[in-house]
């Protein structure tokens, strides 16, 4: 996955302030034990002055070295044995006061295996989404407040219950979250304006986030804007913004596409639609895509390649009944 440059040095912030923290903790659980037991501060003192030892004759290589060391090691060895019992007979475990690590992969440096650390990554991921500013508006998002008492319990003029229909949607929704990233398909959201389509996207970003996953969210608009800018802009700045934009779309675990439709359709956002949907479907990333339009308007604005896409590759869920903000004003 390609980084942001800012959202891994913020990334990289928070790894070291969880690092310094752990540090503050040890020294905090080294005073307490020193103070109670003195021999423990004694012997950790013995044990240090045996290590600098061992680096004295490592350098200097005496002739009877070899004794010297093994008679280091014996004491060391006791020394440490000691601690442990006086650790254990005063009520602490017996690694009370190893060193204290985050993540026990990379004891806290973010590099393993000379790639960032998956620790690392989780806490860019938490930066990322915090980039879902314009999606997760009210800080409150989640499946217990979707309430269908708001959709109608009887039949439309077509025989459908919106309140049976959105019970069903709402279902898709959480079970998508809830096993994601396991989940075998993509989902479409479709429906009329007002209806539920952005507030359960925001609960499924707020639960696939939680679990660690990088979730990018933009309107059609501007997702295929940038795709237009990192080709055609003039400022290098806006152009390189723009491609670490795309490259953070076709790359994070979730991509949320807002509002298809109402988007200006070129050739130029034709072709990026297709390359976003497309790459994202190659790579086996699961994308979320809302919509105010009904299939036969997206298949009058959209290519026969993106509508097979759509129609094949995506779990169409409806949003039917009437617009609920209406209906909590009273109109």
């Amino acid at each position: 996955m390609p980084f942001d440059g800012k959202l891994m040095a913020r990334a990289r912030e928070r790894l070291e302030k969880d690092r310094a923290a752990n540090q503050a903790e040890q020294q905090r659980r080294l005073g307490a034990v020193y103070a109670r037991v003195p021999e423990i501060q004694r012997l950790d003192a013995l044990m240090r002055g045996h290590m600098a030892e061992l680096v004295r004759l490592t350098i200097s290589k005496p002739a009877d070295m070899r004794e010297r060391i093994a008679a280091l090691e014996k004491e060391n060895l006791d020394a440490q044995m000691r601690r442990a019992e006086l650790l254990v007979e005063n009520g602490y475990q017996v690694e009370y006061l190893d060193d204290i690590y985050s993540c026990p992969l990379c004891r806290d440096t973010g590099v393993y295996e000379g790639a960032p650390c998956s620790c690392l990554e989780k806490r860019y991921n938490m930066e990322l989404t915090k980039e879902l500013g314009t999606l997760l508006q009210n800080g409150n998002e989640c499946f217990e407040r979707f309430d269908l008492k708001l959709y109608s319990p009887l039949p439309d003029s077509a025989g459908v219950v919106p309140r049976d229909v959105m019970g069903l949607t709402l279902g898709s929704c959480r079970k998508f979250a809830d096993h994601f990233p396991s989940v075998s398909s993509n989902l479409l959201l479709q429906g009329g304006t007002g209806l539920g389509k952005t507030y359960l996207s925001a609960c499924i970003a707020r639960v696939v986030a939680a679990k660690g996953f990088s979730v990018c969210y933009d309107s059609a608009s501007a997702a295929l804007e940038a795709f237009e800018r990192q080709k055609f802009s003039r400022e290098p700045e806006e152009a390189e913004a723009a491609a670490v934009r795309v490259r953070r779309m076709l790359s994070c675990d979730l991509m949320i596409l807002d509002d298809l439709g109402t988007e200006m359709v070129t050739p130029m956002s034709l072709s990026a639609l297709y390359t976003l949907i497309n790459t994202r479907l190659v790579t086996g990333k699961k994308t979320i895509i809302s919509t105010n339009c009904p299939d036969l308007e997206l298949q009058r604005k959209y290519t026969p390649q993106i509508c097979s896409r759509l129609s094949g590759e995506f779990l169409c869920l409806p949003f039917v009944g009437q617009d609920i903000r209406l209906i909590r004003k009273g109109v």
